[in-house]
């Protein structure tokens, strides 16, 4: 049992714990700034409160797991390096576990190497970015990944075995639920509009996370793996094909 089983059993035990918020306070997004530098937390907080989010912190890795298994927030600002438990474990149990696998996350780190940023997206972040950051720059993708995250009410889409509904948010691939993070369903939402046709990687960053935002183009391969790994069970197809030195498309005519 992961010690975010183990907090959640018992968050589950405790139902007097949790605290039901007010109705406007619902309505406002919640967000879970995990981050062990009290002056950045007391900035990050700040500004998200001034653009009308909800913000709670947790200080270290095991006080992030014990919240979002209380109440799972709706985004999450996770640093890197934490005491007691990384960033990188903080985010592969949440991942491992069905309650929060798509909760949208967001790794903060002063790490600045490529291979890093592609750990950290492998390990299950949706999105990196390094310290020092400008505030306007993070909110944009705050935004950008909130509005990825949200149901897209576009009824039923199919391409060959897979249906995605746009209005219950779910994909099936031959009958069998596929669990997507919000990012690889958008990818798929996008691929699956327009079949068989092929996007670069730049083409696909304007499309799923927006013209305004400033996202590295291997961070579009390392989704696409994700968005693969979750699609295709052994013996499947896999019906997203890569076009060398062109990009991706949603097809089923071989490589």
């Amino acid at each position: 049992m992961t010690q975010l089983d183990a907090v959640h059993a018992s968050s589950s035990r405790e139902q007097t714990m949790s605290r039901r918020p007010a109705a406007r306070e619902e309505a406002r997004p919640r967000v879970l700034v995990v981050e062990d530098d009290p002056s950045l937390a007391v900035m990050l907080r700040y500004n998200l409160e001034k653009l009308g989010y909800q913000v709670e912190e947790a200080a270290d890795g095991q006080e992030a797991l014990l919240r979002v298994a209380e109440s799972a927030p709706d985004l999450l600002l996770l640093d890197w390096m934490l005491p007691s438990l990384s960033g990188i474990e903080v985010c592969r149990q949440i991942r491992r576990r069905p309650q929060t696998r798509d909760l949208p996350i967001i790794m903060l780190t002063a790490r600045t190497e490529e291979q890093d940023s592609i750990r950290g997206l492998n390990t299950g972040a949706d999105d990196y970015i390094t310290k020092p950051f400008g505030m306007e720059a993070l909110a944009a993708r705050v935004r950008a990944l909130l509005r990825r995250a949200q149901p897209q009410a576009s009824g039923l889409r199919q391409f060959a075995d897979i249906v995605l509904d746009g209005t219950e948010h779910r994909v099936q691939r031959a009958g069998r639920p596929v669990h997507l993070g919000p990012t690889e369903y958008r990818l798929l939402e996008f691929l699956m509009q327009h079949p068989r046709r092929v996007f670069s990687r730049e083409d696909l960053l304007n499309a799923v996370w927006g013209a305004d935002i400033h996202v590295e183009a291997r961070t579009v391969d390392v989704h696409i793996r994700r968005l693969r790994k979750a699609l295709n069970a052994p013996g499947e197809v896999d019906v997203v094909r890569t076009v060398r030195t062109a990009g991706y498309a949603l097809d089923l005519e071989p490589v």
